[in-house]
C-alpha cells in the first residue's frame, strides 16, 4: 500500500539531488517564468496594487521558489510533513534574512487548514502529489482553501515522461508490468499523473486553467554514453524555449499548471 512519503530520513540527500543540479536548476528557471506571470496576475487583481500577498507553500520543502516571492515582500506560510526539512528549510530562510516573512508548520498538506485562519492568495504544491496515497484528494483539499480569483501553482512527475524515459531505455519488460515503483531507487517518486487527469481535477473543482510548462522536456533524455556540445546556459535557453511547446511540454518529467479560481 503506498503512503505519504516522510523525507525525515533523506532530507540532506534530497536537497542536495534535487536543488543542486542541473535538473534543479532547470525546474527553478521554467517554473520561475510562470509564477513571475502569477504575481501579474494578482497584482493587476489587487486594490489596491502592491498589497501583500498570502501564499501557502504547501509541502514545500526547502522552499526555494517560495523565497523569492517572500523577497518581493509577501507572506509564507510553508507546511511539510518531514520535521527534518523543516529544519533545512528555517535554516535557509534564516540565512536569506526572510525569517520575518515566513511562518513554517509542521503538519500535512492535508491538515494545513487546521492552521490558516482566512483562504490564501496563492498556493504552490509542487512534486509533492507523486509522493502520496491520494493525490486527488490533497489537490482537491488545497483548492478548497484558495480565496475567489487565487492561483493555485501545481507540478507533478509526468505519466508520459515516466512512460518515455522507460521505452528510450528499453526497458519493456517493467513498462508492460506497468512500471511499478522500485523501491531500491529511494529518491523515485512513488507515482505518476497523466496530464489529462490532473487538468480534469482542476477544471472539476471550477478552476480555470491559465498555463501549462514542462519542466525538463529534454534534458533527462539526453544520452548519457558520451558527451554533446553545449554549455549550460545553451541547455537552460532550449529549455525554456521548448517547455511551453507542443509535443515537448506533455513530455516533460515534470508538468506545471496553473489555474485560477472564480471571483464568484
Amino acid at each position: 500500500m503506498i503512503r505519504d512519503r516522510n523525507f525525515d530520513d533523506l532530507a540532506q540527500k534530497f536537497s542536495e539531488n534535487i536543488y543542486g543540479t542541473a535538473k534543479g536548476l532547470i525546474r527553478q528557471t521554467v517554473v520561475w517564468q510562470d509564477l513571475e506571470q502569477i504575481l501579474h496576475t494578482l497584482d493587476a487583481r489587487s486594490a489596491p496594487q502592491g498589497t501583500v500577498l498570502h501564499v501557502l507553500d504547501a509541502g514545500g520543502g526547502m522552499g526555494q521558489l517560495s523565497q523569492l516571492i517572500a523577497k518581493r515582500g509577501h507572506k509564507i506560510t510553508l507546511c511539510d510533513l518531514s520535521g527534518e526539512m523543516l529544519k533545512l528549510a528555517g535554516a535557509e530562510i534564516a540565512k536569506n534574512g526572510l525569517l520575518e516573512q515566513y511562518r513554517l508548520i509542521h503538519c500535512p498538506v492535508q491538515q494545513v487548514d487546521h492552521y490558516l485562519d482566512e483562504p490564501v492568495d496563492l498556493i504552490l504544491f509542487h512534486a509533492v502529489m507523486e509522493w502520496l496515497s491520494d493525490p486527488r484528494a490533497a489537490l482537491e483539499h488545497l483548492m478548497t482553501q484558495l480565496k475567489p480569483g487565487g492561483i493555485i501553482s501545481v507540478m507533478f512527475y509526468n505519466y508520459n515522461g515516466l512512460l518515455f524515459k522507460n521505452l528510450i531505455c528499453g526497458n519493456l519488460t517493467h513498462v508492460e508490468q506497468g512500471m511499478p515503483h522500485r523501491k531500491r531507487f529511494k529518491l523515485q517518486p512513488q507515482s505518476a499523473q497523466t496530464p489529462e487527469e490532473v487538468y480534469a481535477w482542476l477544471t472539476e473543482g471550477g478552476l480555470t486553467i491559465l498555463g501549462k510548462t514542462g519542466v525538463r522536456t529534454f534534458h533527462d533524455y539526453m544520452r548519457t554514453d558520451r558527451v554533446g556540445e553545449y554549455s549550460l546556459e545553451q541547455l537552460l535557453a532550449m529549455e525554456q524555449r521548448l517547455c511551453r511547446q507542443e509535443p515537448y511540454l506533455s513530455l516533460g518529467r515534470y508538468i506545471h499548471v496553473y489555474a485560477q479560481k472564480p471571483l464568484q
